[in-house]
């Protein structure tokens, strides 16, 4: 029989003494028990048994301060709808992640100077945007390449905020970073590179900032998730995915983009999954077939990238589109939106709302 590890959720305000209470009895049966201490409330896994039975969960359930017990049978398990058979909803400045509504986040891959991300920034809401992305910290292949303005940037983006009340979505690189990088942003990114950098993870997870966390370039879906689960298991749940394209045999595209991992995705796990089909594809003429197709899909939100004049760019200016063009391509989504609304709500659960 595969193992199966429980999570033990404890009331708001539960005692020390009624969480050690827990944790003894769980080694009374052989598991070992993992205390996660959140802001409002504490969670216990107990891991270590091949099995989970009926009489053991009933025992721990009516201990003193316990709120609810779930055998889960997956690695990741804070992540897993298992443990929250709902979707998880990430509130931000009046956006709902996860919620009722699609979600689009768009802007430049970097911010440049002050008259791009302006010009970008309104262009982009006036089309319907809901979140700006840009960014200040650029993991580029080659050391030769532009890299960023840093703190410059993050300050430009911020200004971008203030003028036309977009949320920022901004990359943090390093552990060094994350205080920095949560002053000035609404959404702390993990990119590609970093998927997988575990320090980082875990110091997110300190953090109240609600994280996206991009696939890694040639991660399986267990292992995606099994990175969110490190975010998630220290501390902080406000995370959503981003599907970015995996590294395939293919050389046309940039990378190849994993459609099927949306409905996947949304059959594991109760976080939020965005798609980015700049990223994926790495070519502007794909962009617009490839998001109606993430709509179509059922993804919870698409990331796009847009430039005020792409063959200046300093990256990644193939992959994006003129504001022009984003603007058209929000009007032709709107229909497939619109049905994407109605199969949310005939197939709706009670939200989850995330909270650090």
């Amino acid at each position: 029989m595969g193992r199966q590890d429980m999570i033990i959720s404890m009331k708001l305000g539960a005692t020390q003494k009624e969480i050690d209470h827990v944790c003894e009895r769980l080694q009374e049966f052989g598991y070992a028990a993992h205390t996660i201490s959140g802001v409002e409330r504490v969670v216990i896994g107990a891991v270590g048994r091949p099995e989970t039975k009926q009489q053991v969960m009933d025992s721990i359930e009516s201990a003193p301060g316990v709120e609810s017990v779930v055998a889960i049978s997956h690695p990741f398990k804070f992540v897993s709808k298992e443990y929250k058979p709902g979707k998880t909803v990430i509130q931000v400045d009046g956006v709902r992640i996860g919620g009722p509504d699609f979600i689009v986040m768009a802007g430049p891959c970097s911010v440049e100077y002050e008259e791009q991300v302006m010009q970008t920034a309104e262009a982009v809401k006036k089309a319907g945007a809901h979140i700006l992305r840009g960014g200040a910290f650029k993991p580029r292949t080659s050391p030769y390449d532009f890299q960023g303005l840093e703190e410059v940037g993050l300050k430009l983006l911020r200004k971008a905020k203030e003028k036309t009340g977009l949320a920022i979505c901004t990359e943090v690189m390093s552990t060094e970073d994350v205080g920095l990088v949560a002053e000035y942003s609404d959404i702390m990114q993990v990119g590609a590179r970093n998927m997988q950098n575990f320090t980082l993870l875990k110091k997110l997870g300190k953090v109240t900032k609600p994280v996206m966390l991009k696939r890694g370039l040639s991660s399986t879906i267990k292992e995606f998730l099994l990175s969110a689960e490190y975010i998630v298991t220290s501390g902080n749940p406000n995370v959503f995915l981003c599907e970015r394209g995996i590294r395939t045999f293919e050389t046309y595209t940039r990378n190849t983009l994993d459609i099927s991992a949306v409905p996947v995705l949304d059959e594991l796990t109760h976080l939020p999954v965005f798609v980015d089909p700049s990223h994926a594809t790495g070519k502007r003429s794909l962009i617009a077939s490839m998001s109606r197709a993430v709509v179509a899909a059922g993804a919870d939100g698409l990331m796009v990238e847009v430039h005020p004049n792409p063959e200046k760019a300093f990256s990644d200016g193939p992959q994006s589109l003129l504001p022009s063009d984003f603007a058209k391509l929000m009007q032709e989504l709107q229909p497939y939106i619109e049905l994407w609304k109605a199969a949310r709500k005939a197939s709706a659960q009670p939200a989850l709302v995330g909270k650090a």
